[in-house]
């Protein structure tokens, strides 16, 4: 199930899902739910996150913490890229 990190963006017609949700249960990801930063069309710009018991409990973890630790990373990133 793909979702918005920020719900604030729901009612913006120009804004599309950022993040998705699914349930792991293979030798890759143990059983589960997990979440990924990833844009409709493309590929994951993250690894999982997770296992957390519920879908709603994943989605409550991105929406709180990982997006932010996630875009100061990227940020770092990019501040590196730039003065390299």
């Amino acid at each position: 199930m793909r979702f918005y990190s920020d719900p604030s963006k729901e009612p913006d017609p120009y804004s599309l899902p950022d993040a998705e949700v699914f349930h792991g249960c293979d030798w890759q990801h143990p059983t589960g739910f997990y979440y990924w930063h990833v844009f409709p069309g493309c590929l994951p710009d993250s690894d999982p996150f997770g296992p957390f018991e519920t879908e709603q409990e994943a989605i409550d973890d991105c929406r709180e913490t990982k997006w932010r630790e996630y875009q100061q990373d990227r940020a770092d990133e990019y501040r590196d890229e730039v003065t390299a």
